[in-house]
């Protein structure tokens, strides 16, 4: 990695009549905002397809997009400038406004095509060297930047140590967690699954931002943990907040509109949900072994697995292909249904009608898509290969499983389905205490606490959300 900056490479641009329109929005954009007081944080997550309306499931693209915008649209509502940093490639337009004070700036990079997330580190001083040009240009003054993912942390210090603005980083996941459990569960694929994730690279860069950025923010305690024990980040550099969700798009419905929204959607019968992007790390494939234990005692159940973008990459086509071949083995192909990319307009609803959701992932930092499900009403069973389990509680917001383990997996979902007032209790204190801990008007007001200079808002803030993470048994 280099520490300089230098000339902005033109060598990836649009048409002249796109650059001149993009031109005159920048232009108008600028103008529109050159009187305005407002502080402007920089949010950088680089890869995948960050937009206003992001297309969800495709490659490199979920629920960091997510966590990114939506947190972004309320640090504006709280008086913030945003200007949400990624990459231009696909030829993408250079500037899109997402709501008033948030829009996204799109540079290019290592040229027109997508790049994995994994090697995108190569490209990124380029990618530097571009947005240093256009912040200068447009004289775009940030208090604050805050980075997401190493490959985004590796362009939030550079640029941070060049404009001499503070830089927070979210890794959102990490290396060592995701190597570990790669490597138990497949222990003669090291090579392979060093070359397809760069895992050595990966962690060298992630300690390297552990040990540079001004503060890193932990989306839950398990991650907490290992950046002190595994990364050697101090408590006073670290501070915990976790993604949210959105609770005017995500909330639980009586069950007469429930059940009018099953019919919209053809759901009949108990119906188990799982959605997400097709990648190995999202253990769909130890999901389908968990349901086939369940699928023996319960003849009528079906699971919905709504996985992957609108479009599938040759890679995505292989793992999809390899689920339907698991599910054909194992005598499941009439019990389990592939179903198509779910707009996000209709996510919620999906969530409604299903009668469990699941997640089954080898890791997962966090599970966006669990705490979306419980919001709805829908009891969810959530692995422990994760962050989401420590603020919840066995039994009451949600049941826990080891996805490794097929029983353990496939008795839980059973557990759900036999008794009404295990499922009901799921249902009503999980949609409960999601609403107490993950909406993103607390969330974004968590991570202002968190950078605040005064150290009392700090202290109160750590001792207020500390707590929150311990469910009070009375509820």
């Amino acid at each position: 990695m280099t520490n300089g900056l230098q000339t902005p490479n033109h060598d990836y641009r649009p048409s002249d009549q796109d650059f001149a329109s993009e031109s005159s929005l920048i232009s108008t954009s600028v103008m529109l905002e050159a009187g305005s007081k407002k502080p402007r944080i920089a949010m950088i997550s680089t890869h995948g397809y960050v937009a206003a309306r992001p297309p969800l499931g495709a490659s490199d693209t979920g629920g960091q997009v997510v966590y990114v915008l939506e947190i972004s649209k309320k640090l504006a509502q709280l008086g913030y400038q945003v200007d949400i940093w990624t990459r231009r490639f696909e030829h993408q337009p250079e500037v899109e406004f997402v709501e008033p004070g948030v829009r996204i700036i799109r540079v290019p990079c290592g040229g027109p095509d997508f790049i994995p997330k994994e090697y995108l580190c190569d490209e990124i001083p380029e990618w530097c060297e571009n947005a240093l040009a256009f912040i200068r240009e447009y004289g775009l003054n940030y208090s604050l930047i805050n980075s997401h993912y190493w490959d985004a942390g590796i362009a939030g210090d550079l640029l941070g140590r060049q404009l001499e603005v503070p830089h927070i980083h979210t890794p959102h996941s990490l290396g060592l967690w995701k190597m570990r459990q790669m490597r138990t569960d497949y222990p003669d694929d090291h090579s392979r699954f060093e070359q397809q994730y760069n895992f050595q690279e990966r962690i060298r860069r992630e300690r390297y931002l552990c040990r540079h950025s001004h503060l890193i923010i932990a989306t839950s305690p398990s991650q907490l943990e290992m950046l002190s024990n595994d990364y050697g980040v101090s408590s006073q550099r670290c501070r915990l907040v976790p993604p949210g969700y959105d609770d005017h798009r995500f909330f639980s419905v009586g069950e007469a509109s429930r059940q009018a929204i099953r019919s919209r959607l053809g759901f009949s019968g108990r119906v188990i949900l799982s959605l997400g992007r097709l990648a190995r790390n999202k253990g769909y494939d130890l999901l389908i072994d968990g349901f086939s234990v369940l699928a023996s005692r319960e003849p009528d159940v079906m699971l919905h697995l709504a996985v992957g973008g609108e479009a599938l990459s040759p890679s995505e086509q292989k793992i999809l292909q390899t689920l339907q071949q698991q599910a054909a083995e194992l005598g499941l192909t009439e019990r389990i249904q592939f179903g198509a990319f779910i707009p996000d307009d209709q996510l919620a609803d999906y969530y409604r009608a299903a009668d469990m959701f699941v997640l089954s992932s080898r890791y997962e930092p966090f599970g966006m898509t669990a705490i979306e499900a419980m919001a709805c009403g829908t009891p969810t069973v959530v692995t422990i290969h994760g962050g989401l389990h420590r603020s919840l509680t066995f039994g009451r917001s949600a049941i826990f499983a080891d996805p490794f383990d097929r029983e353990d997996l496939g008795i839980s979902m059973l557990k759900i389905l036999r008794y009404t007032r295990l499922r009901n209790r799921l249902s009503h204190l999980g949609a409960h205490r999601v609403r107490s801990l993950f909406t993103w008007t607390g969330v974004a007001q968590q991570l202002l606490s968190s950078v605040n200079d005064d150290p009392e808002l700090v202290q109160d803030s750590e001792v207020e959300w500390s707590s929150t993470w311990t469910e009070v048994e009375s509820l």
